[in-house]
């Protein structure tokens, strides 16, 4: 039985992580206004949020620029518009993704960017790269975590040679991602124990980044806290791909940190999810989400469904099995 110390108790170590403006972006081509975006930083400022993602470092010359909010591409001039010098406790984070970024031109050395993190997001085929991108930011300054994207469609003993790899690399932090949201809080609690191995072997920290196609987002964060996990991703009302992420109103309201306070939090939702919403932004636990996590599936499928204003399940499920 899991000791209940490690859930009534706060570990000074964790650190929550938004990625509303990263994960979020991705339902409505991260066209955010800067009244948004100014106001989601005062309100992680106000509720003791450790970092805060604001989008992708995306290659120009691979995504048209006039399809996308500037929190697809996180240029230094943009970040700064923001926070302008953010001398504050709040750092500040953008995602790398492999094979979709400039990294050795468009992340500039740390001491001329106002960012502190760069989040390198990786399928297991892509290791390699993955450790050179690490490799770049750790030069140039950076704290650096990485993204194994996808583990649910891969073999363990491939998910330990990739996490073994990365040990030996000057990465900070790895991260067990439910990118499919088609695991278990019972799955999420062996992970964690394999990735809890290596990182102790290599001095690193774990995260958690959890999808919530079954409703399990918040739970399966739950566990890993429970489970030595000491980074934990959410966003603002559950904000994100398909059926969106882990909701930072669950977590701080269940962290036991009093450095955490959820009002700010509450009040955003209220001034600003709305409006997000009515702009046609759709997100969030939905039949079709569920039977792509059960499955095992990408969420492209449901996505496109959702897309169509499709409400015929049973054929969607029809469909969708035909291809396992």
């Amino acid at each position: 039985m899991k000791e209940l110390s490690k859930l009534m108790d706060y570990r000074p170590d964790i650190k929550v992580i938004d990625a509303t403006l990263r994960d979020g972006g991705l339902v409505n081509e991260f066209r955010f206004t800067d009244e948004f975006v100014k106001a989601l930083y005062n309100a992680n400022l106000r509720s003791g949020v450790d970092y805060m993602e604001f989008g992708y470092k995306a290659d120009k010359e691979m995504f048209d620029e006039s399809k996308f909010g500037p929190c697809k591409f996180c240029d230094d001039e943009y970040i700064r518009s923001i926070v302008g010098e953010n001398n504050t406790d709040l750092k500040i984070g953008v995602m790398a993704d492999v094979g979709r970024c400039n990294y050795k031109e468009d992340i500039h050395d740390r001491s001329e960017s106002p960012v502190d993190l760069i989040r390198v997001a990786t399928y297991i085929h892509q290791i390699p790269t993955a450790v050179d991108m690490i490799e770049d930011a750790k030069k140039k300054g950076y704290e650096v975590s990485c993204n194994i994207m996808a583990i649910s469609t891969a073999q363990e003993s491939d998910i330990s040679v990739a996490l073994d790899i990365l040990g030996k690399s000057p990465v900070d932090v790895f991260y067990i991602v439910d990118s499919f949201g088609s695991l278990y809080p019972e799955q999420i609690a062996r992970i964690a124990a394999l990735y809890g191995e290596i990182a102790d072997k290599y001095g690193k920290k774990l995260g958690m980044h959890a999808h919530d196609n079954q409703k399990l987002a918040f739970a399966n964060t739950i566990e890993a806290v429970g489970d030595g996990v000491d980074w934990l991703d959410a966003t603002y009302a559950g904000m994100g791909r398909g059926a969106g992420n882990c909701a930072m109103e669950l977590l701080l309201g269940f962290l036991k940190n009093p450095k955490y306070n959820v009002y700010p939090v509450i009040q955003f939702i209220e001034k600003y999810i709305p409006e997000v919403r009515a702009a046609g932004a759709v997100w969030g636990y939905d039949f079709q989400y569920l039977m792509t996590g059960l499955l095992n599936q990408h969420p492209r499928t449901a996505i496109e469904f959702t897309k169509q204003g499709r409400k015929d399940y049973a054929e969607f499920y029809k469909e969708i099995i035909s291809q396992e």
